[in-house]
């Protein structure tokens, strides 16, 4: 028998981990990160006025994003603030032809939408702890 809780919170705690590891890896080196984000998109249709402060703010969505799904405190927006970085994302990587980091956004996006999909099994969460529903 699949024990659903157990199942959601182990796949929201695998997401959630890679989000927080994107994020806190980055935010040390910001301005390394960001540079080389710069150059990667400097042949793009994309103008660097909206690389640049993007390659700023990504690496603490994805921290936040991380943090929120991990302890499962607004869970819900966390998903859906992390669905929509994915499809940002992937806008970017087709703008550089990065066809194999869509990959992986792909697979992020799939789970996110999964997790949302199934929340009601979200059962090991602090949102389940303050906002009984």
């Amino acid at each position: 028998m699949i024990n659903k809780p157990l199942s959601y919170l182990l796949l929201r705690l695998a997401v959630a981990m890679s989000m927080f590891g994107h994020g806190v890896v980055r935010i040390p080196k910001m301005d390394e990160f960001s540079a080389g984000m710069v150059k990667e998109f400097e042949q793009s249709l994309l103008p660097i006025a909206l690389v640049q402060p993007f390659s700023y703010i990504l690496p603490y969505i994805e921290l936040l994003v991380g943090v929120f799904m991990l302890v499962g405190l607004f869970t819900k927006q966390a998903i859906v603030v992390g669905a929509i970085t994915m499809i940002v994302l992937i806008f970017g990587s087709s703008m550089i032809e990065s066809w194999g980091a869509i990959s992986s956004q792909l697979i992020h996006i799939l789970c996110f939408v999964l997790l949302l999909s199934y929340q009601q099994y979200d059962n090991y969460a602090l949102d389940k702890l303050f906002f009984k529903k």
